[in-house]
């Protein structure tokens, strides 16, 4: 059986850092808001080029910290509305609709899977106060025109980059492109925790000081608490652990690039459209490959027969989940039409040559 992703593979890579380095942290009696959490902020910070770099407990409450501050600083409040993608894993929106904010979804790009940026102009009303982006998939989106839109109607650029560490766009890396930036450490992702674990990232002093608050209880200073605050703190293990891995992301990265342009130049059925390959590879990470067809069920049983497991990312698009009952009747066809086809192939640094050669001959097969 080819698994999707062998975690258990990728993490043996490092097994005599991490090991040696979990032994440390557990002999020095130091669990939380120590050495390593602060040694693997500011090399976060030093590799995606932004000024202040968070560690928080995960992806989800990274999110839901940086709009969570904008409201506490009074640059948005409940009502206000968010432009977020249609298309987006679930946690995008539910860090707005935990803060009393009103997603407002645009369609993607059927060719890159990502928010079309042309479609967001259109969306915007006097109630607008930020634009989500998502780098979906691994492949990073932003233009200049982004940004203009953004400056024309004061908006803030808040990236999810949940699933793009390590992508570029003009030589700036993802998580330095907006005004602040949420980043999940999930095991599965391309710089993975042995656990839940997340950060935030912005050059914004105000804004990083008051979610540091935000998430150790509202404090900014022991039994003081300014805000009525979270608890996401991101403890000293997960640190420790990804601070070891954060060394070699550049190499998790061009390895999936090195299967991505096989799969893209090799796979040549008919039936199966491949995902678009950026003219500057730096643009994609390749966090999923994601094929779609349109017999996607009969695609996958066909496969798993074939000994390759597969995933699909995601099967129920977030105005038809049932948490979102109120948007359960709007109409996104690009983004259903996604959710109905994609279909997710293996994809990691520890994927063999002879199991690549196997999922391209039964792609080729089907």
């Amino acid at each position: 059986m080819i698994s999707f992703l062998d975690l258990k593979k990728i993490n043996l890579k490092y097994q005599e850092e991490i090991e040696n380095k979990l032994l440390e942290v557990f002999r020095s009696g130091w669990y939380l808001l120590g050495n390593e959490l602060k040694n693997f902020e500011a090399d976060l910070s030093d590799y995606i080029g932004s000024k202040y770099a968070l560690g928080v407990a995960n992806g989800l409450d990274a999110l839901r910290l940086i709009f969570r501050a904008y409201i506490e600083l009074g640059i948005m409040k409940p009502g206000d509305e968010v432009i977020v993608p249609a298309n987006t894993y679930i946690a995008s929106i539910l860090a707005l609709s935990d803060n009393g904010l009103l997603p407002v979804l645009v369609e993607p790009e059927i060719n890159t899977y990502n928010i079309d940026i042309s479609k967001i102009e259109e969306k915007i009303t006097s109630k607008t106060k930020a634009i989500l982006i998502v780098h979906l998939q691994g492949r990073i989106i932003f233009s200049e025109k982004l940004k203009r839109i953004a400056e024309k109607h004061q908006l803030k650029i808040v990236e999810d980059n949940a699933q793009a560490i390590g992508a570029e766009w003009n030589n700036i890396k993802s998580g330095n492109l907006g005004d602040a930036a949420g980043f999940s450490f999930y095991p599965g992702k391309n710089l993975g925790a042995l656990g839940d674990a997340g950060a935030v990232t912005t050059s914004n002093k105000e804004l990083f000081e008051t979610i540091r608050a935000l998430g150790n209880y509202g404090s900014n200073q022991k039994y003081v608490n300014i805000y009525k605050g979270l608890n996401s703190r991101l403890d000293e293990i997960q640190a420790a652990v990804l601070d070891i891995k954060l060394k070699y992301i550049h190499e998790e990265n061009d390895a999936r690039r090195e299967i991505a342009k096989r799969f893209i130049k090799e796979i040549s059925n008919p039936k199966i459209i491949l995902p678009e390959n950026p003219s500057n590879e730096k643009e994609h990470v390749w966090h999923v490959f994601v094929i779609r067809t349109e017999n996607r069920d009969d695609l996958q049983t066909y496969l798993a027969e074939k000994g390759i497991h597969t995933i699909i990312h995601y099967p129920i698009p977030p105005h038809h989940q049932e948490a979102y009952k109120e948007m359960n009747m709007l109409s996104f066809p690009i983004s259903e039409k996604i959710h109905r086809e994609v279909l997710s192939l293996p994809i990691s640094s520890v994927l063999r040559d002879e199991e690549i050669d196997t999922i391209i001959k039964a792609l080729n097969e089907y």
